[in-house]
């Protein structure tokens, strides 16, 4: 019996929509924006969970307020149609709760580190992958509040991340690391 075999040296273009949407710098102050109200959403989340004066996320009583809400998402697992599903009440009860000062400490520093880094356009990509991922827990744990449209905005901005940090630390740090941005005033005319 022959095998299929694909040819892996195929290169497929980008269309000019995706090109002109997330890789187009005369797009970067719509990233910006979008970028920096997202990250202050972040920050600001982070913020007050950092100083909170009851110290349910941070310090003495650090785990309580992750505890409550995880107890609440797995109330949500049942019925014709829960909110839950099986193998996150699985992760919940057997990853999450057992260690939920930790995951107080990670969800607090986690959304300040998050929101900072997309106010700066600092890794901007990572961070805003890192944004949805938290926005997906909070999703899968059957909290909707605004989480569904953070998650597209934060997708958005993964798939803008050439320019959606153009305006901002991304412009010095991603050409150090390798990322050259092909500016049109210094493109080489195409040879025929």
């Amino acid at each position: 019996m022959a095998t299929a075999r694909f040819n892996t040296n195929v290169n497929v273009p980008e269309p000019n929509l995706a090109r002109f949407l997330f890789a187009d710098a005369r797009l970067s102050p719509l990233w910006l924006i979008l970028r920096i109200y997202i990250g202050y959403l972040w920050l600001f989340a982070g913020w007050e969970k950092l100083t909170n004066p009851a110290g349910v996320w941070v310090g003495g009583k650090a785990g309580a307020a992750v505890t409550g809400f995880l107890s609440g998402a797995l109330k949500k697992t049942t019925g014709d149609h829960p909110d839950v599903s099986g193998w996150y009440a699985w992760f919940i009860q057997n990853v999450a709760l057992p260690n939920a000062t930790l995951f107080s400490y990670l969800v607090t520093f986690g959304e300040i580190v998050v929101g900072i880094a997309l106010i700066l356009g600092l890794f901007t990509g990572i961070a805003a992958f890192f944004a949805g991922l938290m926005n997906a827990a909070y999703l899968l744990a059957g909290t909707v509040s605004t989480n569904p449209w953070m998650f597209i905005a934060a997708t958005w901005l993964v798939l803008a991340w050439r320019t959606a940090g153009y305006l901002g630390l991304d412009y010095f740090l991603l050409p150090k690391l390798g990322v050259l941005f092909n500016r049109r005033d210094q493109a080489k005319p195409e040879t025929q």
